[in-house]
Formats: C-alpha cells, structure tokens, sequence
C-alpha cells in the first residue's frame, strides 16, 4: 500500500467529516466504537482470508 495514498484517503476523510458536520448533516459511518471496531474487524477478517490465499468464487459456484 502506498503511504501517499493513505494519506490522500485520511486527509479526503478528514474534509469530507469537516464537511458533514459544518453542514449538521449526521455521517455516514458508526458514531461509536463499537460500530467502528465492527468496521476494523471486517478490514482484519479479509487481510487474513487473503494471507492465507484460500476463498471460492461465488460466481462460478452460483453458474453465474
């Protein structure tokens, strides 16, 4: 992953947030950390999924 790209993402983020909240708008992400620690587990669950190299291509198994 490309630090300059991560730091785009944040700093995109972090005007997008300014943005919600200048204009009293609610975000569109969990406002707690439960919801957010929800978010990171799905980021952790697929990093392992793809270290491992296993998975099924739904597609293929649906005949689609």
């Amino acid at each position: 992953m490309s630090t300059q790209l991560a730091v785009l993402a944040l700093l995109t983020g972090a005007v997008t947030g300014a943005l919600f909240r200048l204009l009293n708008v609610p975000i569109p992400a969990p406002p707690e950390l439960p919801g957010i620690m929800g978010i990171i587990g799905i980021y952790v669950g697929y990093r392992v999924i793809d270290h491992f190299g296993v998975g099924i291509d739904l597609l293929e198994t649906l005949k689609l």
